[in-house]
C-alpha cells in the first residue's frame, strides 16, 4: 500500500515571525509527536518559573556588584502555597519586614527619596533571576544623575544626608532595593511609603506564557501608598531579551520616570510617548501588503 504524502504545513512560514505556538502541524487528528512533547516541556517550564524558590543571596550578591544596597523582606504570605492562594497577604508586608525598614532609622522622613526599587518574585523567579541586575544597570546608566544612598549612611543618624530640592532637578536619590520574597504589584506601594519614596518602580516575574517562562515586568506608581489602584501605574511587560530588551525598556521606564516626577502623576494619566523601537521600513510587516 503506497504511504500517504507528506503535506508541508503553509502556516509554518509564520513560526519564522514568533515564539508562539502557531503551524505547529498534525499527524491524524492529533498533533505530531515532537509538538506534542515541546508543548509539554513549554508547560513544565511555567510550572517550574511559578514554583522555583526566589535565590535571594544570588540577587543581592548580583545587586552589590552594581553598587546597590538591599533590604530583604517577606510579604505576608508565609509560603508558596498560601502566596497563590491568597493574593492579598502578597500585596502587604510581614511584621518582620516592616521592623526591617523601621530598625533602619531613617533620617530623610522630609527630604524624601526620588526612587525606590523593589525586586519581587512574583510568579516567576527565573524572571528575576535572569533580568532584574542587567536591566537595573541599564536604567541606573540612563537615570540621569542617579545616587545610591548606603544603608548604613542612614542608620540611626539622626542627621538629614541631603538638602531639599525642588520637585523638578537633574539628579535622582535612589534607595536601598528591597528584594522581595512571595510579593505582589501591590506591596510596592508598602515599600515605597515605608521608604519615603516619591516613586516605585517594581521589578517583578510576570505569569509565565508557554513561550516565555521569564518575563519580567516593571511598574512604576507615584506617591506609593497602600491602596493605590492599577490604574495609579504604568507597566512595561515581557522585559527580556526576547522581547523587549534591556535598553530600550530602560529609556521608556526613565522617561516615564522623568515625567512623573515634573508632573507629579502615574498611571493613566501619563503616557509612554518615547518610540524606542525603530521602525524597519525595509521589512514591512508580514501582514501588510508589500
Amino acid at each position: 500500500m503506497p504511504r500517504e504524502p507528506v503535506i508541508a504545513n503553509p502556516w509554518s512560514a509564520l513560526r519564522r515571525f514568533t515564539p508562539a505556538h502557531v503551524g505547529l502541524g498534525r499527524a491524524g487528528v492529533s498533533l505530531p509527536t515532537m509538538t506534542h512533547l515541546a508543548f509539554q516541556l513549554a508547560h513544565a517550564r511555567a510550572r517550574d518559573a511559578v514554583h522555583d524558590p526566589l535565590d535571594v543571596a544570588r540577587v543581592r550578591g548580583e545587586l552589590a556588584a552594581l553598587g546597590l544596597t538591599t533590604l530583604v523582606l517577606r510579604s505576608a504570605a508565609v509560603d508558596r502555597a498560601t502566596y497563590l492562594q491568597r493574593p492579598d497577604l502578597g500585596r502587604r508586608l510581614d511584621e518582620v519586614s516592616q521592623r526591617t525598614i523601621d530598625a533602619l532609622g531613617l533620617p530623610y522622613r522630609a527630604d524624601r527619596f526620588d526612587v525606590a526599587f523593589a525586586v519581587v518574585d512574583g510568579l516567576s523567579s527565573n524572571a528575576i533571576h535572569r533580568h532584574a541586575a542587567p536591566f537595573l544597570r541599564e536604567v541606573l546608566t540612563a537615570l540621569p544623575g542617579a545616587r545610591t544612598a548606603p544603608e548604613q549612611e542612614h542608620r540611626n543618624t539622626g542627621v538629614q544626608e541631603h538638602r531639599s530640592e525642588p520637585a523638578v532637578r537633574a539628579t535622582w536619590s535612589v534607595a536601598p532595593v528591597a528584594v522581595v520574597e512571595q510579593g505582589r504589584v501591590a506591596i510596592g506601594d508598602a515599600i515605597g511609603e515605608a521608604l519615603h519614596a516619591r516613586l516605585v518602580v517594581v521589578l517583578i516575574g510576570e505569569r509565565p506564557g508557554l513561550s516565555s517562562p521569564d518575563s519580567l515586568g516593571a511598574y512604576l506608581t507615584w506617591e506609593p501608598v497602600p491602596g493605590r489602584t492599577d490604574a495609579e501605574r504604568n507597566c512595561l511587560s515581557n522585559i527580556r531579551p526576547e522581547g523587549l530588551d534591556y535598553g530600550d525598556a530602560a529609556v521608556r521606564l526613565v522617561g516615564l520616570l522623568r515625567e512623573a516626577r515634573r508632573r507629579e502623576l502615574s498611571g493613566v494619566a501619563l503616557k509612554d510617548e518615547h518610540d524606542a523601537l525603530p521602525r524597519a521600513s525595509s521589512s514591512p510587516s508580514f501582514l501588510l501588503d508589500p
